[in-house]
């Protein structure tokens, strides 16, 4: 190697250096000693002790929560991925529009995602739903009945979709660049032949959409198996364990019975239920999403 060329590969090394560094000490390394502690009983406290297969033994044959908890992610996910992507295609094709307020209804509609995860935003919408909250006082202004939305195991789990779904502002931006980066001829000639606007969104612009639509899809369903905040800030998991996501489950073991094995475990077959689900959606986009250059 020449000098020059040796010289330029130090520089580019020292430049990533940062990242490098970042990755081995706080992605690579940490995936690696999860993975180890999963086949051990650790409580942080004292050293790791192998038990080879007995947490996941647990995991699936012992431990009923697993599979409860599962079923309320799973339900959660059916319910919010849909209604959330909808809403925020729906809102996309609203902003599309090219009026004089439209960047400032861009903004508005884009705040939710940068509050929504945020610990005051989740007590808030807590209070919000409460028996004494703003909802139930709202009802009963109109001469409705209120509702102890969070303490019926028929609708808690709603209410956390609904904060989930109002945080669709990052979702919405994706879909409206891709809006805007959708060739106007096409447009221009479905109307040409007739096609009204219904006509021409359902046949023209959704199929120019569909490699956003994946994409949003696959971000959605990743965050909606990985979700935490709104169940551990509003509802506790309950009533009745009826919103106790698996990631809340996870950190119970983890944070509160302080057993780190059995977490790392649960995380790791989590890992793999969204890799399997990740894997599924990448082989189906073969039937339904639609590339320009194909």
């Amino acid at each position: 190697m020449k000098k020059k060329k040796r010289r330029d590969l130090i520089h580019g090394y020292l430049f990533i250096a940062p990242w490098l560094i970042g990755f081995f000490v706080f992605t690579l390394f940490p995936l690696v000693y999860s993975l180890y502690l999963s086949f051990t009983d650790y409580n942080v406290l004292s050293p790791a002790k192998w038990t080879g297969l007995k947490n996941y033994i647990k995991l699936f044959t012992e431990d009923p929560k697993v599979w409860l908890s599962l079923k309320v992610t799973f339900n959660f996910a059916l319910v919010q991925v849909p209604v959330k992507l909808a809403v925020a295609l729906l809102v996309a094709v609203l902003l599309a529009k090219k009026t004089k307020l439209t960047g400032m209804y861009r903004v508005i509609f884009y705040i939710p995602s940068l509050l929504g995860g945020s610990v005051a935003v989740a007590l808030t919408w807590r209070r919000l739903w409460d028996t004494n909250g703003v909802i139930n006082n709202i009802l009963q202004g109109i001469g409705l009945p209120g509702h102890s939305w969070l303490l019926d195991t028929k609708t808690a789990l709603y209410v956390l979709i609904l904060l989930g779904v109002w945080q669709f502002g990052s979702t919405m931006l994706i879909f409206l660049a891709g809006l805007n980066d959708i060739p106007s001829s096409l447009v221009e000639a479905a109307i040409i032949d007739g096609a009204n606007p219904i006509v021409c969104f359902f046949k023209v612009k959704l199929p120019m959409l569909t490699p956003v639509l994946f994409y949003n899809l696959v971000n959605a369903i990743i965050g909606c198996m990985q979700a935490f905040n709104s169940a551990y800030l509003v509802s506790e998991g309950g009533p009745m364990n009826s919103t106790l996501y698996y990631a809340l489950y996870q950190y119970r073991h983890a944070f509160q019975y302080m057993n780190m094995g059995y977490a790392s475990a649960l995380a790791w077959v989590m890992m793999m239920i969204i890799l399997a689900m990740t894997a599924l959606v990448f082989r189906s986009s073969s039937a339904w999403v639609y590339y320009q250059g194909e």
